[in-house]
């Protein structure tokens, strides 16, 4: 048990009771705990196998390679259609949790049989995002923001991608990609 998980547990307003019993479950399950991106996660030999976390709604097990798990309970939940690789598995209250107790040790456990095999989840393609229209006009017209653009890891470009898509009016689009072209031509990310 790490003390800074602690610490995070005493500072908890909500899910408190929700959070120590999912964090016991996990342990049990013989993973190495720390506290990353603020909160609870655990770890197999190094690789990230899952993470506890609270919403306003609810609190949840989120597995970092949940796309390639089995879910024969039809219980992992995809956050939004972005997100490729982690799924989540949703608590509102503490009961809900001890009842479901042997299937989440087993979900973590064959968490832990992906990460040993080696397996990675295989991301769609930058390309495969939609680009606006707005956003490829401006890298056609500066090749150096084309080139500052293609330069960035391709996390970095998805993220812009959809961020930039999001807008569901041109003007805000354009706004948007007016805002962050220095960020680009410097080789940052969105939320660098």
């Amino acid at each position: 048990m790490n003390p800074k998980v602690d610490a995070f547990l005493d500072r908890s307003e909500k899910w408190q009771e929700e959070f120590e019993k999912l964090r016991m479950i996990v342990l049990d399950c013989g993973l190495t705990e720390e506290l990353k991106w603020g909160v609870p996660c655990y770890a197999y030999q190094g690789g990230n196998i899952v993470l506890i976390h609270g919403f306003k709604e609810y609190c949840a097990l989120l597995f970092f390679k949940g796309a390639l798990l089995p879910d024969p309970n039809s219980i992992l939940v995809q956050q939004t259609e972005n997100v490729q690789a982690a799924r989540q598995i949703r608590f509102t209250s503490l009961r809900e949790i001890t009842k479901m107790e042997s299937i989440l040790k087993a979900y973590v456990f064959e968490a832990i049989e992906i990460e040993k095999s080696g397996l990675e989840v295989v991301f769609k393609k930058t390309k495969e995002f939609d680009m606006p229209e707005e956003f490829r006009e401006k890298l056609d017209k500066d090749p150096a923001l084309k080139t500052a653009f293609e330069g960035l890891t391709p996390g970095r470009q998805r993220g812009y991608l959809l961020y930039f898509s999001s807008a569901k009016q041109a003007k805000t689009r354009i706004s948007r990609i007016e805002k962050y072209v220095p960020q680009i031509l410097d080789g940052k990310g969105l939320e660098d």
